[in-house]
């Protein structure tokens, strides 16, 4: 975990509120690509002021400063991931858990984005988890 969560908000032009010091801290230490609803259950009982909406302001404005990111891998679910650096995930279509894994860099046999910007990547991947196969 980043040394002093209050310092790499600061760093980052982010005023470091109690609530943004948790948040942030929850997505680090437990890397479980959460959903609002999941960050909010699993927070507030720790922080009673919380709200739905502070989670939504608090990724928008994590996502804004590039210290987080949105990962969609179905239409009606909206994760998020502090961990920036360009990796891919799976999510296991049996107990629903997303992992990361390390890419090395994407070669495109052809280089059919020459000339484009690109501003987000993304490498998703769906099935069943190791552990979900030994259950069968």
């Amino acid at each position: 975990m980043k040394n002093n969560v209050s310092e790499y908000l600061k760093e980052h032009g982010i005023k470091p509120s109690l609530q943004r010091i948790k948040i942030y801290e929850y997505l680090v230490e437990n890397k479980n690509h959460p959903t609002v609803e999941k960050i909010y259950n699993d927070l507030i009982d720790e922080i009673p002021t919380l709200s739905k909406t502070t989670v939504y302001n608090t990724f928008n404005l994590f996502m804004e400063k590039n210290i987080l990111t949105m990962i969609t891998i179905e239409e009606n679910e909206t994760r998020y991931d502090a961990d920036t650096t360009f990796h891919g995930h799976f999510k296991c279509n049996k107990c629903g858990e997303v992992y990361d894994f390390q890419v090395e860099k994407v070669q495109l046999k052809e280089d059919i984005l020459e000339g484009f910007e690109i501003n987000q990547r993304h490498l998703y991947f769906k099935g069943k988890c190791k552990r979900c196969l030994k259950s069968i």
